[in-house]
């Protein structure tokens, strides 16, 4: 289980009172140390505001119960596989027939036995289809089970106005007002609806340049280039940059896209641990003492893989010692913004503008448009010279079809609304309601008890379950009070950290916030959810010890 942490910029105050919390177990200490200096700096300059991240410890006893519950669910599924085996239940499962048992099998029993004894009983708070935008309420089309979630039918009737809590619609931009999607609209009646080619062949259009030029000039950078699938962005790209002979250094916490990408690419892959820049740094140097493995010759790339906000942790990325480790070390650094363009930032420029940093620190700055913009889509960013590079070499621009016109407006039109190109102030305002929404959800969560993860400043809000028998009840009783939520566990999470995650949006009313979290509130008592025990300190410095050294 993940110990909490946070980092702060200012001075050493009240040292005692958090001399405490470090003993009892609040703080982690993975931070840059404040006040340590180097010719004369101090370190604590790397930060030009407060960060304050939490990943509080659960109590013993909820450890203890969580992993009992998977041994009892575990000891009950081998007794229903020896009923099924002999014929005193049902087997609802694919299974090989008897004319195929000397070939190689494609059902691997006990490979699916997690999913067919433990997910099973929960399935139905998975993929259940929604019939309308998916706004800050949606509407949820009902189905029942017959059979304990092994198939599902549809009653016919429409569950409306449920509250969502599960959506990346971070800004509000996922809507159906007509006079917003107008030139939506207008664009997809000149363009229709596909382009039916790649974009090295007769994929590019003039939307496509337009919106390139447009994702430069919002992020402040040379060139940029637009894909037509978020995960492809990374999973296509990052073979192209990095291969044979190359060293990837991957946050333990990437996400998947990042993960096969790094795979594809053929280079050595090493990990380190979440947000732990001294973990980072000793892979760094051992990167340059030893080199390559066998040969020790020099590596001919080392690139930092990492997220701006990591999705199922709510923490934001270290940025500020990040960049100074990786200009140390001559590394190159690749940031995946998908959860944070546009979520936060003074602007929604991401967590470069969020730690106030130029974007030239940044080798590859990546983000996608399925969160913030409410479309679809991916775009990589950075120096001329490595776009065109991309242009050439990027498996997406060469196989993969061009994003469609209406998709490419859609962002033209959200991106243009937050840099006031449209002669408005309500993309600002968008930014603004997103972070009031935020810190107001995140406090009042706090201050209930719950224990939650991430940083202050993030929209993503993992709520922490524990223990199995409580993800199927936590879901299942929000919606029968009209809301909506996703819940996730093992092996999306740690086995012992099964959660809820709520997505916070700017579309989101303070009736509907409050409206949620009274449920919460009355939920959490009658799960026995509230497993917090520290009330928000009023100085939530940490105050840390570590050995790391940063240059000028």
């Amino acid at each position: 289980m993940a110990n909490p942490s946070a980092v702060c910029n200012g001075h050493l105050h009240h040292q005692k009172q958090n001399n405490n919390l470090l003993k009892s177990g609040i703080y982690k200490k993975n931070g840059i140390t404040k006040g340590m200096k180097k010719n004369g700096v101090s370190n604590g300059t790397l930060y030009k505001k407060t960060f304050i991240e939490h990943f509080e410890q659960a109590p013993m006893y909820v450890a203890v119960l969580t992993f009992l519950g998977f041994g009892v669910g575990t000891v009950f599924g081998y007794l229903r596989d020896f009923m099924r085996a002999w014929g005193l239940e049902k087997r609802n499962i694919a299974a090989e027939r008897e004319q195929q048992k000397d070939f190689v099998p494609l059902y691997q029993d006990f490979e699916n036995f997690y999913t067919r004894n433990l997910y099973m009983r929960i399935r139905d708070n998975w993929n259940r289809p929604i019939c309308s935008v998916p706004g800050p309420q949606f509407d949820l089309m009902e189905r029942v089970t017959d059979d304990y979630n092994w198939t599902f039918r549809f009653t016919g009737r429409t569950i409306k106005n449920v509250i969502n809590m599960g959506s990346y619609n971070y800004l509000g931009f996922a809507e159906t007002d007509v006079n917003a999607l107008k030139t939506v609209t207008i664009e997809l009646e000149k363009y229709g609806t596909g382009i039916c080619s790649t974009r090295q062949e007769m994929g590019t259009l003039d939307k496509h340049v337009e919106l390139e030029k447009l994702v430069a000039k919002f992020l402040g950078v040379e060139d940029a280039m637009v894909f037509g699938m978020g995960f492809a962005t990374n999973s296509m790209n990052i073979p192209a940059l990095v291969g044979k002979g190359c060293l990837i250094l991957s946050d333990e916490l990437n996400h998947t896209s990042l993960v096969l990408g790094a795979r594809l690419s053929g280079a050595t892959i090493r990990i380190f641990k979440h947000n732990n820049m001294q973990s980072l740094e000793k892979l760094l140097r051992d990167a340059i003492i030893y080199g390559q493995p066998r040969s020790r010759r020099a590596w001919r790339k080392i690139i930092i893989l990492v997220e701006g906000i990591y999705s199922m942790e709510g923490s934001i990325v270290r940025l500020p010692e990040l960049v100074s480790l990786k200009k140390k070390y001559k590394a190159y650094l690749y940031l995946d913004e998908a959860h944070s363009i546009g979520a936060v930032g003074a602007t929604g420029r991401g967590v470069v503008e969020y730690f106030g940093m130029s974007p030239d620190d940044v080798d590859v700055l990546m983000g996608t448009f399925t969160k913030s913009f409410g479309a679809a889509g991916g775009y990589i960013a950075g120096r001329k010279d490595l776009v065109d590079f991309l242009r050439t070499h990027s498996h997406s621009a060469v196989y993969a079809t061009s994003m469609c016109p209406p998709v490419a407006e859609q962002i033209i039109r959200a991106m243009k609304c937050l840099m006031g190109l449209d002669g408005t102030t309500q993309g600002l305002q968008r930014v603004r309601q997103l972070g009031k929404n935020t810190r107001y959800f995140r406090r009042r969560l706090h201050e209930m008890g719950f224990i939650i993860y991430g940083n202050d400043d993030s929209p993503v809000v993992p709520l922490l379950l524990y223990m199995p028998g409580k993800i199927g009840a936590f879901a299942r009783r929000m919606l029968e009070k009209n809301i909506g939520v996703v819940v996730v566990g093992f092996p999306a999470t740690p086995i012992a950290e099964s959660r809820a995650r709520f997505c916070v949006s700017a579309a989101h009313t303070r009736e509907m916030l409050d409206t949620v979290l009274n449920a919460l509130d009355e939920l959490g008592d009658f799960l026995q959810l509230k497993y917090s025990r520290y009330s928000k300190s009023s100085h939530p410095e940490l105050y840390e010890e570590t050995r790391l050294e940063f240059e000028d």
